[in-house]
Formats: C-alpha cells, structure tokens, sequence
C-alpha cells in the first residue's frame, strides 16, 4: 500500500509515529510522511533541523517531508503553543494543495493525533480534494485537552471552535482509532460515530526480551515499583500519605524509578518526613529498566484525582509495560485502568484519590500468597502478548487501512 502519515511529531522524537512508519516500511509498503520540524520535547529545533535544514529527507525507508512550523518554546507557553499548532496545520495544508493533492495518490492516510486536533487538518483537505481514506488514531480527546490547560472559563471561543474543529475530523474521518473503550463515549457525545469507531490501543516495548543489564537490589520482603515520569499526572498529594503510613514497616519498601518535574518535590518530602523505606532512583537509561522491574514484587499505578472526562478513561503507557514485565499491578486510578487491570486479572485497583483504600489494599496485598501475585503477573503477559505488543498492532493496522 502507498501510506502517507500526518502528525507534528516524528523522528528524531520519539513517538509511536516513529514504530507506524518504520514497520510499514519494513513489510513492504510505501510510506510518506507530513511533518514538522523536531522541537519536543525541549521547545528548540533539534541540531541540524530548521527552516533551511532537512526539510526532505529519507530515513529507514520512509519519505519524510517537514512543514514548518515554529519551536514550542522551553515553557512551552500559551502563546508558543497556538504558534506551534497554527503554523503547522497552515504549512502542511500548503504542502497538500500544491504538492501532495496533485504529485502523490495514497490508497490511506494515516493521523497520529495526539494533541492538537488541528494537525489532521492536512489529511482531511486530502481527503477533500483525492478522496484518499482518512485514519484518526485519537490519543487525546479534544477539546478536553485544550480546556484542561486554561484556566476554567477562560477562551471560551477558542473552545467553541475547537469543538467544531474537532467534529469536522471525526465527521470525515473513513476510520477513527481510539486507545481506550471509554473514549469512544466521548468521541460519541456530539454526535454518533459508532460505525467507524476502532478500539486500537497503544504498544510498547517487550520488557521480558530484554537483557538485564545491572545488578540492582533492595530491602524488604514486598517491594513496590512505580516506573516512569514522577509528575503532576501521578497525583503526588494522594500518594504521600500512603508512603508516610508505611515508614515504620521495613517489610514494604517502595521504589520510585525515574525522574521528572516532581522528582524533586517527592525527594525533599521523603528526606524531611524521613522515610527511610523509600528509594527513588532518578532518571536510569531505558536498557536498565528490566533489571529493575526485576527486583519488584509489585507494581504500583496511580493518577491523580480529577472530575475531567478525558482523563479518566485515559490507560497510561507504563500499565502496559508493566504487563509486559508480568508483574502484578496495584493501582489508585480511574475508570480507563482500572477497567484494563480487571479484565487482565492482572492485580487490583482502587479510584483514584483514595489513598485510605490503597493503604487497606498495600496491607492485604502485603499477606498475599506470593504465587497468587505471581499468577497475576503471568494474567497480565498473556493479556499483553494478545492485544499490545508492536507486531501485532501494527499487523491490526495494516489490516484496518486495507479494508475499504
């Protein structure tokens, strides 16, 4: 098939962009992309990309044409943000009027449409225009993901148009893909595209394939692991106070592996309220990962407390990593999670919030059989090796965007 890829986000970043094109290319098919020019995280043009610099390129067998667009800025402010989004959807859409539409025929094109919802514009004037089949894959909901980052009642026409931004997409997509079965209620709200919705969730690394690399150990007969960014989304505030009920208990010990923007905080509240059974090991490279989750009893999922609708039905990625791991998982989260864990069998969960509750299931956890936790590990490998390895969900899309 001739695929042509939309999104603002491509290599050198790293997104599952990355994983759609590089494996489609690599079973054979032709692949473009429309994208902009690398600035994520950090806000600048990554070396040797700008206006002037590898606008065309080709890398592992895909064609990858970058839009303009400008940086994000390093605080990724308001204003640097509607730049960024604007100037994209304008240049791509340029890019489709007078190259694409009349140079190249797809048999689909493909939308990785994490925010914003304005990056699929491009795609549907192409579909306008060479009725080429439009695939949304929709990692967040919008304009949810806009109100969420305003203050409340703020932008209140922005929001309006977004909303109708947002229908038109869904209205003239062939296919719209959704990571979570809660979203599609939400894509449903306005107006009902059930024939054209797709359950496709995210993939991620196989951990168990991978080598362990570092000898890594640490006390106590249950540690409990969280991996990955220890930031706003993990819902701090709800957390201490489960890691201060257990400071006396040198049975439990919980280790915190990775870094980010709350890593700092958490550290200081750990060295002050001297809890001595919590270890936080900061940023580790990717390759160590397995040897850490290795070391883990059980895995610890959370996020935090919110009345928005688009987060809670939101499956964070490193559940599914954790599944990868065949690790049990305990978990203080909402409705999207929860829903995955139970029907895996592959741990428990209470909402999110509720840390009085996570403290009376860390306890009944801590009695447990440890092979009835080992068999939820095992519950939570198969249920990853059938629905969220890179294979086989590229396999799946492969064959959505074959069937017309």
């Amino acid at each position: 098939m001739r695929v042509l890829l939309v999104t603002q986000y491509f290599y050198p970043e790293n997104f599952k962009s990355n994983d759609i094109a590089f494996e489609l290319a690599k079973r054979g098919h032709e692949v473009d992309v429309l994208v902009g020019i690398p600035n994520y995280p950090k806000g600048n043009y990554y070396k040797g990309y700008g206006f002037f610099s590898k606008r065309y390129e080709k890398y592992k067998g895909v064609t990858i044409y970058r839009a303009f667009q400008t940086p994000r800025g390093g605080k990724a402010t308001a204003l640097g943000l509607a730049l960024n989004y604007i100037t994209y959807a304008i240049s791509a859409t340029l890019w489709i009027l007078f190259y694409f539409a009349f140079k190249k025929k797809y048999d689909a094109c493909v939308v990785f449409e994490v925010s914003p919802i304005t990056q699929a514009i491009p795609a549907i004037i192409l579909k306008k225009i060479r009725r080429t089949p439009v695939y949304t894959w929709v990692l967040d909901i919008w304009p949810d993901s806009f109100i969420s980052s305003i203050p409340k009642g703020k932008a209140k026409l922005a929001i309006v148009l977004l909303s109708k931004v947002t229908e038109w997409v869904y209205r003239n997509s062939h296919k719209i893909l959704v990571t979570s079965p809660g979203m599609k209620r939400l894509v449903n709200r306005n107006n009902d595209y059930s024939n054209k919705l797709l359950y496709f969730p995210n993939w991620c690394d196989d951990i168990l394939k991978m080598p362990l690399t570092k000898d890594v150990s640490f006390e106590g007969d249950l540690v409990i692991m969280m991996a990955g960014n220890i930031a706003d989304g993990i819902g701090l505030p709800y957390l201490i106070p489960v890691l201060e009920n257990f400071k006396d208990n040198k049975k439990i010990t919980f280790v915190f592996v990775g870094g980010g923007a709350l890593e700092q905080d958490l550290r200081s509240t750990v060295n002050d309220m001297n809890l001595d059974n919590v270890v936080l090991t900061g940023q580790v490279p990717f390759a160590d990962i397995p040897s850490y989750y290795n070391k883990a009893n059980v895995m610890l999922l959370t996020l935090k407390k919110t009345d928005l609708p688009h987060l809670k039905v939101t499956i964070p990625g490193r559940l599914q990593s954790y599944m990868s791991a065949g690790k049990p998982v305990i978990a203080m989260i909402d409705e999207g999670a929860s829903e995955l864990i139970r029907n895996a069998n592959c741990g428990f969960s209470v909402p999110a919030g509720e840390s009085a509750k996570l403290i009376r299931l860390i306890c009944e956890v801590a009695q447990m059989d440890r092979e009835l936790l080992r068999e939820k590990g095992r519950n939570g490998r198969k249920y990853f090796e059938h629905h969220f390895t890179k294979d086989r969900c590229i396999t799946n899309l492969e064959n959505i965007i074959s069937v017309k």
